[in-house]
C-alpha cells in the first residue's frame, strides 16, 4: 500500500468513534479512560466483551459481531492501516456491538480490568519461528499471563492458526502448565460436525485452504490459581 492511501486511511481512522488509539506516553502518565467501564459507557449493556487479537482487517471480529448481536467485540491490531477496512464495515454497517483499539498486544492489560473480558480469539497470528522469538508468541505462558488479568474465571481462549509449530507449542505450554484444553484438532474441516469456529473463513484463510494447508484449532482456559 502506497503512503499516500496510508496517510488517507490514517485520517479517516480519527473520525471513527469506535477507535482507540493512546500514545505511549497517554497510557503510562493515566488510566484508559474504558478501563473496567467497556461495558457501561461504550456498550452500554451487560453483554458479553469478546476480544480479537492481531485481527488485522477485522473480518473475524466483524463476522464474529453479525453472527453474536448479543455480545460485543473489539478487535486489537497495531496497525491503523489494516483495522481501516473493520472500523469502515462496522461504520457503513451501522454496527454498535463493535470497537477496535489499536495497539502492541503488550500493553493490553492497560485497556482492560479483572474479569472484563468473556473470551478471546487468535486468529492465525504469527508463529514467530525462530525460538529466540518464542516470548512473542501470542500463545506464550508470558502472554496468557496477561490474559489472566482481565479474563473471567470460566472465560475461553481460541487458537486458530496455519502452523504446525505454534499448534504443537500451545498444546505442550498448556500442558505444562496444567492449563485445560476443551477442545482441540490438527485438521479442523475435516470433521463433519458444524462448528462455530469453522464459519468464518478470512481472505488469507481462504487461500491456505485452496493450497492443501490444514487449519488447526485449540479451545482452552487458563487454570485459577
Amino acid at each position: 500500500m502506497g503512503s499516500k492511501n496510508k496517510l488517507k486511511r490514517f485520517a479517516e481512522n480519527e473520525t471513527f468513534d469506535n477507535l482507540f488509539q493512546l500514545s505511549y506516553e497517554q497510557l503510562y502518565q493515566e488510566d484508559f479512560h474504558l478501563k473496567g467501564k467497556w461495558s457501561k459507557e461504550f456498550f452500554k449493556n451487560d453483554n458479553p466483551i469478546i476480544l480479537e487479537l492481531g485481527c488485522g482487517k477485522g473480518e473475524y471480529t466483524i463476522g464474529l459481531a453479525r453472527q453474536k448481536p448479543d455480545c460485543n467485540f473489539i478487535g486489537v491490531d497495531i496497525k491503523g492501516a489494516r483495522l481501516w477496512r473493520g472500523l469502515k464495515t462496522a461504520h457503513e454497517q451501522n454496527m454498535k456491538n463493535v470497537a477496535f483499539l489499536r495497539t502492541r498486544i503488550e500493553l493490553i492489560n492497560n485497556y482492560f480490568s479483572e474479569n472484563e473480558v468473556s473470551e478471546i480469539w487468535i486468529t492465525f497470528p504469527d508463529p514467530q519461528p525462530r525460538n529466540s522469538r518464542e516470548k512473542k508468541r501470542l500463545t506464550s505462558p508470558r502472554f496468557l499471563e496477561r490474559y489472566r488479568h482481565f479474563l473471567k474465571k470460566d472465560g475461553v481462549i481460541h487458537l486458530k492458526t496455519d502452523s504446525d509449530l505454534l499448534y504443537q507449542y500451545t498444546m505442550d505450554s498448556l500442558e505444562a502448565h496444567s492449563n485445560p484444553v476443551e477442545y482441540h484438532t490438527e485438521d479442523l474441516y475435516a470433521i463433519a460436525e458444524e462448528m462455530e469456529v469453522k464459519q468464518i473463513r478470512t481472505f488469507y484463510e481462504q487461500i491456505w485452504l485452496g493450497q492443501g494447508l490444514k487449519i488447526k484449532y485449540i479451545r482452552f482456559g487458563l487454570k485459577n490459581e
